[in-house]
């Protein structure tokens, strides 16, 4: 195709305003270039009437009466001066080896000698060449004749078509019939002035286009039973439909048609008629109308000056190529293929659209390497940072020269951050300096996304002591900044330094310090540590020092504790809960500490404990005058009788002084509980109720000294006949019980 003249708006203009929201104007069908190379100088002094077109070459007619041979780019290869008069029509074979032309003048040439047969057109009778005779002379017949001049002729297979000022006529060779006469509608336009344009688009359908009017017939077989003295085709009119202007030319596009028209305007405040740009229509051809699919005003050369019989329009059928000719331009139309529809998306900044069309299309597309970058270049402009840094994941995939370039890019925009978390950091990554350069940038104005990047990127993409330098060197301005302390621990322990990290964990009482130990075996390092490790979380402390103490010992523990108490018993009570021996070394030590720090769970060290001395604890609570303790002890080391006194004496409980009594089950202790209750009416209450199934009520009866008024005597004296009557109905039930076995048991020995 020869090179582009004009483009785009030059040739083709959208019919809709273009003043209005270029957002909803849709995407055109046809892309336009103008013929240029030798059809320009040709042009330049003649002007074109009519062209023909085949898929090895064009053939040009002029007003001057010459026909030029033309490559697909417009050069010229032959020439003919054929007439002195203006060329009409041009027709050609399947092959391209065999042309016919008729010009203004009614005379038919051939100017090839291998020419088969010839239709002759315009301003003729018209008629057909058939085989040549042993003279070597071609044999013809008159097809048709006596209704004027000859406009128009369109041959296909074995049907003829042409147009007079009647109207068209359809021919079939092979039945040698004049098949159908399609009437003129528009009558009262000059034929001259608005000619009948045909074409075929397939071998039986028919395309008629005359002045505002196009009809499409379809060319139908006959059913035999009905033929009589009919021809054995007839022709069906499928759709006939009124347009807006007037056609200049016809082609078709698959199921759709291609129309050229010829655009006249008048306007009240002008004196004369001007004529307006030709269209180029696609238009879907309905039942009872049409639909237009697309519309664009072309910008021919001269078009003022043109009328409607002055454009023609001729089609490839090969390419889908579509010729407009006039009469000082040639333009020709094609179908867009997707590089030109990416063009249209990147024009209308439809940027991830056309990145979107170009991956999909790929294999296909000529062109268009670079969107992706177009995109992301919009994209900053715009100011969408975020976005154009996330487009360059899937834009710059693998180059790491356009990765370097675009990070310089966001660096002098003030945007690092945005294309910081979208960088390469797999097994494709950037020189450490890029990244480096990104932390650094951080370090400045962003401590929180400094953070960030340290967490998310992995420490082998740059030079991880520089980086700490620069932190500490940070650090010494601001030393109790806990983000910046934090990043350094996470610094450290990509380098491996995890004492260094530790520390800084148990300084900040950090949560991932007890991770940090474990995941990394740390044990050793937190022997000195364990203070702090405690003061930061005494119960993960503790557990995890139990959990390993085949790595930390028991014995190493107490001494980091010794200076601590309070920290030893905490973990001194967790091991003697785990188990009861282990430790029984620190039991002494752990009275004290329980004294101390945890009196409520004292008594119950002292019931469970199997090694702690006795008399050493027995001492410390009688120094802290620990009651219970003292009284379990002193009872435990067989003191009951003290034990008892104290009971009655400090706690003044007579429930808990019965129930020691109980548990002793010793009847000294029950007459040191009386004597001591005999004087005491509450005491003596209690014991009325609870005396009865250990100690004769009696003996206590008879020692309460007369008159002395005691609470709710009744009551405990019903309880205790109660009682009484109860033990003599469970003896005699037992001796009952217990004769009765004896009897059966003498029967059954004696028999």
């Amino acid at each position: 195709m020869a090179e582009v003249e004009e483009q785009g708006r030059n040739l083709s203009e959208e019919s809709t305003d273009e003043s209005e929201e270029e957002d909803t104007e849709e995407e055109p069908k046809l892309k336009y270039e103008r013929l240029t190379n030798g059809v320009t100088e040709i042009l330049q002094k003649d002007a074109a009437s009519c062209m023909t077109v085949h898929d090895k070459f064009l053939a040009l007619g002029t007003h001057f009466g010459k026909v030029y041979l033309l490559d697909i780019q417009g050069n010229v290869t032959q020439k003919f001066e054929i007439s002195p008069v203006k060329i009409n029509q041009i027709s050609l074979d399947e092959s391209g080896d065999h042309v016919g032309i008729c010009s203004e003048d009614g005379k038919v040439r051939i100017p090839f000698i291998h020419f088969n047969y010839l239709c002759s057109v315009f301003y003729c009778p018209l008629q057909m060449l058939t085989n040549r005779n042993w003279l070597n002379r071609w044999k013809t017949s008159v097809l048709h004749e006596g209704e004027g001049n000859i406009t128009n002729v369109k041959w296909r297979a074995n049907l003829i078509a042409w147009a007079n000022n009647v109207g068209v006529k359809i021919y079939d060779i092979s039945s040698k019939q004049r098949i159908t006469n399609v009437l003129r509608d528009n009558t009262n336009l000059r034929p001259d002035m608005y000619p009948c344009s045909l074409c075929w688009k397939d071998n039986t359908t028919l395309i008629i286009g005359w002045g505002s009017s196009v009809k499409i017939c379809v060319v139908k077989e006959r059913d035999p039973t009905e033929m009589r003295d009919l021809p054995s085709r007839y022709v069906e009119i499928v759709s006939a439909f009124e347009t807006e202007f007037f056609i200049s030319g016809l082609a078709p596009l698959a199921d759709q048609l291609v129309t050229l028209y010829y655009v006249k305007d008048s306007s009240e405040h002008m004196e004369e008629e001007f004529r307006t740009r030709p269209r180029l229509d696609i238009i879907q051809s309905l039942p009872e109308g049409c639909e237009e699919i697309s519309s664009d005003a072309l910008t021919v050369r001269n078009f003022q000056e043109n009328q409607c019989r002055d454009y023609r329009l001729e089609h490839s059928e090969g390419e889908s190529l579509f010729y407009i000719i006039s009469p000082k331009d040639i333009v020709v139309a094609k179908e867009r293929d997707q590089d030109d529809h990416i063009d249209w998306l990147l024009e209308k900044k439809k940027y991830e659209e056309a990145l979107m069309a170009a991956e999909i299309s790929f294999r296909n597309i000529k062109r268009h390497d670079k969107i992706g970058m177009a995109y992301i270049n919009h994209l900053v402009e715009r100011g969408d940072y975020d976005a154009a840094a996330r487009k360059c994941q899937k834009v710059l995939g693998k180059n790491m020269d356009l990765w370097e370039n675009e990070v310089y890019r966001f660096k002098t925009i003030g945007q690092l951050k945005a294309i910081s978390q979208y960088l390469p950091r797999g097994d494709l990554r950037l020189r450490p300096a890029i990244y480096e350069m990104i932390l650094h940038e951080f370090l400045k104005t962003d401590y929180e996304g400094f953070a960030t990047l340290i967490r998310e990127w992995p420490g082998e993409l740059y030079n991880n002591m520089a980086i700490v330098q620069a932190v500490n060197e940070h650090l010494k301005k601001d030393p109790t900044n806990s983000m910046l302390l934090t990043t350094l621990a996470e610094l450290y322990t990509y380098d491996q330094r995890y004492d260094r990290a530790l520390e800084i964990y148990l300084k900040l009482r950090h949560k991932d310090v007890y991770q940090l130990i474990h995941k990394h075996n740390l044990f050793s390092a937190i022997k000195d540590k364990i203070v702090l490790l405690m003061d930061f979380d005494k119960e993960k402390a503790v557990d995890m020092l139990l959990d390993n103490d085949d790595k930390i010992s028991m014995d190493k523990v107490v001494e980091e504790l010794k200076d601590r108490p309070e920290l030893l018993h905490v973990y001194l009570h967790k091991l003697f809960k785990r188990d009861h021996h282990k430790g029984q070394k620190y039991h002494e030590r752990q009275i004290s500490l329980y004294a101390e720090y945890d009196r409520p769970n004292l008594l119950p060290f002292l019931r469970e404990s199997m090694h702690c001395p006795l008399e050493k604890a027995l001492e410390i609570c009688q120094q802290r005058h620990f009651v219970e303790e003292t009284v379990f002890l002193l009872s435990r080391m067989g003191n009951c009788r003290r034990a008892l006194q104290m009971i009655m004496e400090e706690l003044a409980d007579v429930d808990k002084a019965i129930e020691f009594a109980k548990e002793q089950d010793d009847r000294e202790l029950w007459d040191d509980l009386i004597s001591y209750s005999i004087d005491k009416p509450p005491f003596i209450t209690g014991l009325l109720n609870n005396i009865g199934t250990h100690v004769d009520p009696i003996l206590l009866i008879h020692r309460i000294k007369e008159g002395m008024e005691i609470p709710n005597l009744r009551d405990s004296l019903v309880k205790i006949l109660q009682d009484y009557n109860l033990q003599i109905l469970l003896r005699e039930g037992s001796a009952l019980l217990f004769t009765r076995n004896a009897t059966e048991f003498s029967c059954f020995y004696f028999s």
